[in-house]
């Protein structure tokens, strides 16, 4: 085989079908998100404004945040030194812990190098505890949930999105006996909308079923002290296993899961992607646990950031712009053709100084390719302003006419 003219033939099919991904280099201003400067392919810098990050609050640039993590930079320096069996567990890994289990009202907290790692080893290592395991798992759940779903080698059920009526159906089809997990969203990141968690609880119960749930896109910015929507909808207590993110709403860089003591500490013992990962750095540990412990308190934030939200959205459906609104703060604007979408995201960056990467195939269906605005407090009068006047003036005078975007 000619290995070069194949990774040439991959590579190719992408740029064809408009899904070649493209990295911008951007470099964040200390302080002032979301504004940032773009290292231009041309060597110039051009300050623009981020409105697709996840860093939904700001909280990568928090005061408390940086402090925390340059105090434990001084005090212990840059890496753990290994996994958390081989000196890679420290005092900052710990009380990270112990605020994340506090967070959500469990008994204890696990941490992993990201949400996508502590889905994927949690979800494969769960038949190994439990004989038999049948998971059920929503169509539209992450990778990180599929691929730990896919890669643990039990029985598994895809049910359709938030289809209660078919998850009763594959559930009632298994043998009662059965051990059962169903794993699912409290938030779909692509369309922004919630999951039915009750009613998802409801069924497990019927069922005597386990549950799974990912809060990635929800904690830090739902429930009173920002442990997601089972908080918010007063369920966290029905959860068996909460999965969720610090590198989105609280500013910093990690995973974890949150459980029973029990629960926990089997994952630890028998999770290959655990056990034989080197551990987050203490700084990172350190930052993470004052950004938790800060949005325990902070609901005005969180009001901001709603408030934020509900804005872009009331305006851009004032221009008659195809967005997806289930009440979430995630502001999908449908395009539907991955080359528009991607033309659309290099004429707001390099006319407007705003960037938002298109998002295309296979993170999102065919045809419903678009363009994912995150709006935050931090995104004042002048930003929303800037981008509403620029995505009307964009969208009219191209009407998005496939000959203009196209050229």
């Amino acid at each position: 085989m000619d290995y070069s003219a194949q990774l040439e033939t991959a590579l190719n099919r992408l740029h064809e079908e408009g899904r070649y991904r493209t990295f911008i280099d951007i470099a964040r201003k200390n302080g002032q998100f979301p504004h940032a400067v773009w290292h231009r392919p041309d060597g110039q810098e051009q300050p623009v404004a981020v409105w697709c990050g996840n860093d939904y609050l700001g909280m990568g640039q928090h005061p408390a945040v940086l402090a925390a993590m340059h105090e434990a930079v001084d005090a212990v320096g840059a890496g753990s030194g290994g996994t958390r069996n081989i000196s890679g567990t420290t005092v900052y890994h710990k009380r990270l812990e112990a605020e994340l289990a506090d967070l959500h009202g469990k008994e204890a907290a696990l941490l992993f190098t990201s949400a996508y790692i502590a889905n994927d080893a949690t979800l494969s290592t769960l038949p190994k505890l439990f004989p038999g395991l049948i998971i059920y798992s929503d169509a539209l759940n992450h990778a990180s949930m599929i691929e730990g779903v896919r890669r643990n080698g039990g029985a598994k059920r895809v049910f359709r999105h938030n289809d209660m009526a078919h998850l009763r159906e594959l559930l009632a089809a298994d043998d009662p006996a059965a051990p059962k997990l169903i794993a699912f969203e409290s938030i779909y990141s692509m369309d922004g909308d919630f999951g039915p968690v009750e009613a998802i609880c409801d069924l497990a119960d019927e069922f005597g079923a386990l549950t799974y749930i990912d809060e990635v896109h929800a904690v830090g910015m739902y429930g009173a002290r920002g442990a997601g929507v089972a908080e918010r909808d007063g369920l966290m207590h029905r959860i068996d296993i909460i999965n969720g993110t610090l590198a989105k709403a609280f500013g910093v860089f990690g995973g974890y899961i949150a459980a029973s003591a029990r629960m926990v500490d089997a994952v630890r013992s028998y999770a290959p992607g655990f056990i034989f990962t080197t551990s987050l750095p203490p700084a990172v540990a350190a930052g993470a646990a004052a950004s938790v412990a800060h949005l325990k308190t902070d609901q005005a934030i969180r009001e901001r950031h709603q408030t934020q939200a509900r804005i872009l959205k009331f305006r851009l459906k004032g221009l008659g712009m195809p967005i997806i609104d289930h009440g979430s703060h995630i502001v999908p604007l449908i395009v539907g053709d991955p080359k528009h979408t991607k033309k659309l995201s290099d004429m707001l960056l390099a006319d407007h100084g705003i960037y938002v990467q298109p998002i295309n195939f296979p993170t999102v269906p065919r045809g419903t390719e678009r363009l994912r605005f995150t709006p935050s407090p931090v995104h004042g009068p002048r930003e929303m302003d800037a981008l509403v006047r620029a995505l009307d003036s964009l969208w009219s005078h191209c009407a998005l006419n496939r000959a203009d975007l196209a050229g």
